[in-house]
């Protein structure tokens, strides 16, 4: 008999186990370190972002992210750097099996990023996953065929444009998702670096309308608690609450602060 293995519930399934006003709740791992990702994985937080935007994970420390994170209860969404069908392809195919994209301001991004995720004839994804970890070499049952139930797909709304079109972006076939990002939201609206700005919150609760309209799950980065409370409350279905970068950072400083003689 041949070995046979099967893949985790992807992010999309432990959204649809929600109930009612309930929420998943994550952090951010931005170092690139294994042991960051492990420690978080078996935080009792329900998932982790791995982001390959903003801080310096490649394809072969991504890989090491996910194996490190592999058989702890939080479930890792792999932030990509662009809409890019290659970039999207690899990130697939080394084993990601939950894809966040920025940056999508219409629908025509959108779609593009469900094509990017998917196999023909639906989509426009190379087929060599044989190869590759995301079929764990040929181990995994019907991996070309199962692939749309293998695979979910978050989008990322982060400027006025993408508020504007929030609900043709969440009504694309094969969003499961839309995540919203305030920093690059409040950049967008000339509010730098003012997130919690009324402006910015009244935005992203508009978005949070446009995108539950649509019969999707909702989401927002919030570092700041009081928002983060607010935002819940205003049912967002998952959250993001810090970062390992953050943690660290914030730790040393108030070790330093206490003990160091310099400081």
């Amino acid at each position: 008999m041949s070995f046979r293995l099967d893949l985790p519930p992807t992010f999309a399934d432990r959204l649809a186990e929600l109930d009612d006003g309930g929420h998943l709740a994550g952090m951010w791992v931005s170092s690139g370190s294994p042991v960051s990702a492990e420690i978080a994985a078996g935080s009792g937080l329900d998932w982790v972002l791995l982001d390959a935007e903003h801080s310096p994970l490649g394809l072969e420390t991504t890989t090491r992210l996910l194996q490190a994170m592999n058989g702890y209860p939080a479930t890792p969404v792999v932030r990509v750097p662009a809409c890019d069908r290659v970039l999207i392809k690899q990130h697939l195919d080394l084993g990601a099996q939950n894809i966040l994209v920025p940056m999508v301001d219409t629908a025509a991004d959108a779609e593009e990023a469900a094509r990017s995720v998917r196999y023909p004839p639906h989509g426009v994804r190379g087929v060599g996953s044989a190869l590759a970890r995301a079929s764990r070499w040929n181990t995994v049952p019907d991996y070309l065929g199962r692939s749309d139930e293998l695979v979910s797909l978050t989008i990322q709304i982060e400027s006025v444009t993408a508020v504007e079109n929030a609900e043709a972006i969440a009504s694309v076939e094969g969003i499961d998702a839309v995540f919203v990002g305030p920093s690059d939201l409040a950049a967008s609206m000339g509010l730098l670096g003012q997130q919690t700005h009324e402006r910015v919150t009244a935005a992203v609760l508009e978005t949070f309308d446009a995108v539950r309209a649509a019969g999707k799950p909702v989401g927002v980065n919030a570092f700041d608690p009081v928002q983060a409370r607010r935002y819940l409350d205003a049912g967002a279905s998952f959250v993001l609450v810090g970062a390992d970068v953050g943690l660290l950072a914030n730790g040393s400083r108030a070790w330093a602060k206490e003990w160091a003689s310099g400081v």
